[in-house]
């Protein structure tokens, strides 16, 4: 699942989730990890060490070029520091740098994140002389798409299993490396390893839940379920019984340090299996098997996304409003997973969007009441009317969704709680896009300042001031049509909250109406004085006509709103 969450970037991101085989040295893992951060342009997101497993699971992310370079000195560094010939762990492992998989964020495709796969896995054999196997999306060959069919028979078996000219390796020589062994490369999708505990110790227990709800399932036996003879396909395959979930993966294990055996989940397609659904299902069959979920792990970081819906599931369980904070959401899809039990899970570091900074609000809409107040009194031209508009607008759309969160959990209106949860989520949206155009509507001014102090001493620096300036204007004229256009919708808001709301907040929605015929006239004037700076006016003829139709609207839609609230104050 590629992750189109960031709305702040456009430029090619990938992310690189590289597992290699340590976790109990902590000296090795630091020199991994700064090798990878000796790279310009790579963030570190996340170094999640495991002394059960022995195994460290590191994600980083940054353009392609720069993400395949600090994986390349990740795997040399791995490859020094590593001897194979001494790992022992709980997990399957069949090198130094176990799997080094590749994942699209933004601005590239599933194909060009394969592309740059096989250059890391060519280069690898190439220079380090490492066996290196492709898998998932960078592996042309059906047949060894899978991590788990390449592993089979893991480090123990490399040797003999690399001497065969079916598993002849994709690059580097096809000779058993007893130091390094082999390193899987390739590109998939965005893949979270999920971990349910369990109150018990038996990892037979684990496994049983985890042959439950995996797609492979558990191999079909005649007679007895679990000593009877395995029963094969007419081509000699074992036949499986599937298990209850789609792209998923697991299996079950005992954690010493812990105390509680798990089942381990690669949920391979949130799309298809999303977090919470695979930790209902193991709660169901574990409780149908005698045992009690107590909580779960993710390792690593998780798509905003995943944890957004998580949280609307469990609302949406309670019958409540959708419609609240993304830091709301988070935070029920925290405590409903149990993802705090082992150790505090803080959203900031955890969520990908939020370590590379794409969800960050703006420095205005950063700012305190008081440090936004002090800043557009301060002897300078922005924040001004544009920014002030955007923000009543916001204010107007969140007072609309107050009185919807309030009405949804009304008693005696049970039965409406999905009624105003729409209400509730579409003014959360409407609250988000107006708050961003506070920051947008100073930019745009910034910009027009910016082309105002071009150089202007030649005949082509004059042409190339006026284009810029041109330019920088229509965007001043764009970000307070948007606003505008946006603050009208606020209306239909809270227009159906003071006539359909929680009766004791209908003035709450009357000042919401207040704000947004305040929003949408104070951007109108923002639309028409900075049409004064246009040369070509015939250009935005069209925003004219609609932008005075808009502001006729917007004093109706406010009269008829009061007017039901009156209403409301007398009966």
């Amino acid at each position: 699942m590629a992750l189109h969450s960031n709305p702040l970037s456009m430029t090619a991101l990938i992310e690189c989730v590289p597992n290699f085989s340590e976790g109990r040295n902590p000296e090795t893992i630091r020199r991994i990890t700064e090798r990878i951060e000796t790279v310009d342009g790579v963030t570190l997101l996340h170094t999640d060490p495991g002394k059960a497993t022995n195994r460290t699971v590191v994600t980083f992310a940054g353009a392609p070029e720069a993400v395949i370079e600090a994986a390349f000195r990740a795997i040399a560094t791995a490859a020094e520091l590593i001897d194979m010939r001494q790992h022992h762990g709980e997990h399957p492992r069949m090198g130094a740098t176990d799997v080094c998989p590749l994942v699209p964020i933004s601005g590239i495709s599933m194909e060009e994140t394969a592309d740059y796969a096989r250059r890391l896995g060519e280069r690898v054999g190439r220079e380090l002389k490492i066996p290196v196997y492709l898998y998932e999306a960078a592996q042309p060959d059906p047949a060894r798409k899978s991590l788990a069919v390449i592993r089979a028979g893991e480090y123990e078996g490399l040797a003999a299993r690399i001497a065969q000219p079916a598993w002849k390796p994709d690059f580097g020589p096809a000779e058993f490396n007893p130091r390094a062994g082999a390193t899987v490369i390739g590109a998939r999708g965005f893949l979270v390893a999920y971990n349910v505990n369990l109150n018990t110790t038996s990892t037979r227990r684990a496994n049983a839940v985890a042959f439950d709800v995996r797609e492979a399932g558990r191999p079909k036996r005649e007679g007895h379920p679990l000593t009877g003879r395995i029963v094969t396909n007419p081509d000699g395959t074992q036949e499986n019984v599937p298990g209850t979930l789609k792209a998923v993966k697991a299996i079950g294990w005992f954690i010493e340090e812990y105390g509680i055996a798990q089942v381990s989940m690669n949920l391979t397609d949130l799309a298809v299996t999303p977090i919470h659904r695979a930790f209902e299902e193991v709660c169901r069959s574990a409780e149908a098997r005698g045992m009690r979920v107590t909580g779960s792990e993710l390792v690593g970081l998780v798509p905003l996304a995943a944890m957004l819906e998580a949280g609307r599931y469990f609302l949406r369980m309670q019958q409540r409003s959708l419609g609240v904070p993304d830091s709301e959401l988070i935070h029920i899809a925290v405590k409903s997973l149990g993802l705090d039990e082992l150790g505090p899970f803080r959203p900031a570091e955890r969520i990908i969007e939020y370590r590379l900074g794409g969800m960050v609000p703006g420095r205005l809409a950063a700012m305190t009441l008081t440090q936004f107040a002090n800043a557009t009194a301060a002897e300078t031209a922005a924040p001004g009317g544009g920014s002030t508009a955007a923000l009543l607008g916001a204010l107007g759309a969140a007072l609309g969704t107050m009185v919807a969160n309030l009405s949804a959990h009304k008693r005696g209106w049970d039965e409406r709680w999905e009624e105003f949860s729409r209400w509730a989520e579409r003014g959360q949206e409407l609250k988000a896009e107006l708050l961003q155009l506070v920051d947008a509507d100073t930019a745009a001014y910034e910009r027009v300042m910016e082309a105002i102090a071009l150089p202007k001493s030649t005949v082509e620096e004059q042409a190339a001031r006026r284009a810029a300036l041109e330019h920088a204007n229509r965007g001043a004229i764009d970000i307070p049509w948007t606003v505008m256009r946006t603050a009208h919708e606020v209306f239909d808001l809270v227009e159906a909250m003071a006539d359909r709301g929680n009766p004791a907040s209908a003035s709450d929605a009357g000042v919401g109406a207040l704000a947004a015929r305040a929003a949408v006239r104070g951007a109108w004037l923002n639309v028409r004085t900075n049409v004064a700076g246009l040369k070509d006016r015939s250009s935005v003829s069209g925003i004219l006509a609609e932008g005075a139709r808009l502001e006729a609207s917007a004093a109706d839609r406010e009269s008829r709103i009061l007017q039901i609230v009156e209403r409301k104050f007398g009966s």
